[in-house]
């Protein structure tokens, strides 16, 4: 079984590897850490490392980040013996962990899947336990894990249909493997049972909520200050402020082309634009060009005027880390790879800070959490473009109406703390179960 997976996973890698490398250079920065991806891991690390035992966290990416970082808060406390490490795929995850994670705390690539690069990574750090942040799951990396008897977690699991339907047509791979999982916090009953039909012991499988309501908190330290940052393009302090968030491919043409019809039932209106990969920004200034909107970089801000010499009615953010502090500015919010993607994006981070969110059909990654906000109308959800300028135009013009919308949402996100708590004294439990 390990060696029919392996053969699969070289062929895979090579046939996939130009275009996960073009992505790497286009996003920037990939050279560093690069060797770590291959288990490559510098004295910097084993010095940090000490001599305490090493819990060993893997977040993905961004999304995860946040739910990591929430978690370590948690577990810090009451596992003060162990040596936290926090892992990422992705260079925007590292840039997330280098801004928000504690520098007592090394962040280290996850290592590619490959026998020799794991078994190079687990030799190196030696984690007493390892934790997942909701899924990211490589058979040689727990084989591996597994043999050393190294416990595993799984935490803020959440198992699509499709996933699942994945995960049991390999389940001669997967099976093993999860039978053998320390324990596994769910999102939501739906999740844990098909966890448990995939092969997780029922005794180490917990509902324990969505931990993503716990990260979307409001972060104390403080962050970027967007009314000082638009009046540099004079934007007024009593602009309505649209924020699209993570948008995809197709959402800000939709988004530009709709932006003249709403400036006429509402001429105060300004719209910020934050794709989700923030190497398409010259891509999407390109649409914008061709659409007649006049916008700026956020890189090029206090560089001249804006494109045309024109007054901005676009904000086009080419960074990362921010869409946060751009959502406590928004009067109304769009959620991305909602409408011409498949997936979505988080709608908690805006929620928590009680915005009128409106979203797009397709949001399979996020069903259940949808379904909490539609239940008590705290998020507004279209079927299309021609349904996503109908609620943005109402909205905007509905100063009433946005406020009971966010008041709402603000309000299934506190009904639903406490995840992060309850996670943290699962893991706690089970490991003092070692």
């Amino acid at each position: 079984m390990r060696l029919a997976y392996n053969i699969l996973f070289v062929l895979f890698f090579w046939l996939s590897a130009p275009w996960y490398f073009l992505r790497m250079w286009r996003r920037g920065g990939w050279r560093a850490g690069f060797g770590q991806r291959f288990g490559r891991y510098g004295p910097e690390i084993k010095t940090a490392l000490g001599e305490r035992p090493v819990l060993w966290l893997h977040a993905v990416s961004v999304g995860e980040v946040g739910v990591c970082l929430q978690l370590i808060r948690a577990l810090e406390p009451r596992l003060s013996a162990y040596q936290l490490v926090v892992s990422t795929t992705t260079s925007t995850g590292m840039g997330e962990l280098r801004g928000k994670l504690p520098p007592h705390i090394p962040r280290i690539y996850y290592p590619v899947d490959f026998p020799g690069v794991t078994r190079r990574a687990l030799d190196t750090l030696r984690p007493r336990a390892i934790i997942l942040v909701e899924a990211e799951v490589w058979p040689n990396f727990l084989w591996q894990a597994l043999d050393r008897s190294i416990p595993l977690f799984l935490v803020n699991a959440r198992l699509s249909e499709r996933s699942f339907r994945n995960y049991a047509r390999f389940g001669f791979i997967f099976r093993p493997i999860f039978s053998r999982f320390r324990a596994a916090g769910c999102q939501e009953e739906g999740d844990a049972q098909r966890l448990k039909q995939l092969g997780f012991p029922s005794e180490a499988v917990r509902v324990v909520g969505n931990l993503k309501f716990d990260a979307a908190q409001r972060d104390p330290r403080p962050g970027l200050d967007v009314p000082a940052l638009l009046r540099q393009i004079a934007v007024r302090d009593n602009a309505k402020i649209l924020v699209a968030g993570s948008t995809h491919a197709g959402e800000e043409a939709i988004l530009a082309e709709m932006l003249p019809r709403l400036l006429r039932g509402c001429p105060e209106l300004f719209l910020v634009l934050v794709p989700r990969h923030f190497e398409r920004a010259r891509e999407v200034g390109r649409e914008l060009e061709a659409r007649g909107v006049s916008f700026v970089y956020r890189s090029e801000i206090g560089a001249g005027p804006p494109r045309g010499g024109a007054a901005p009615q676009c904000l086009l953010v080419n960074s990362t880390g921010e869409l946060k502090s751009f959502y406590e500015r928004a009067s109304v919010v769009f959620v991305g790879k909602s409408l011409t993607a498949e997936g979505g994006q988080n709608p908690i981070e805006p929620a928590a800070l009680g915005k009128a969110v409106v979203l797009g059909p397709n949001m399979q990654n996020f069903a259940a959490i949808v379904r909490a906000f539609l239940s008590r109308q705290a998020v507004i959800q279209v079927a299309d473009a021609a349904g996503l300028e109908s609620a943005l135009a109402q909205l905007l013009a509905d100063d009433l109406r946005r406020a009971e919308v966010g008041a709402r949402a603000l309000g299934v996100v506190r009904e639903n703390l406490g995840a992060t708590g309850r996670t943290a004294q699962m893991i706690v439990e089970r490991l003092g179960a070692s």
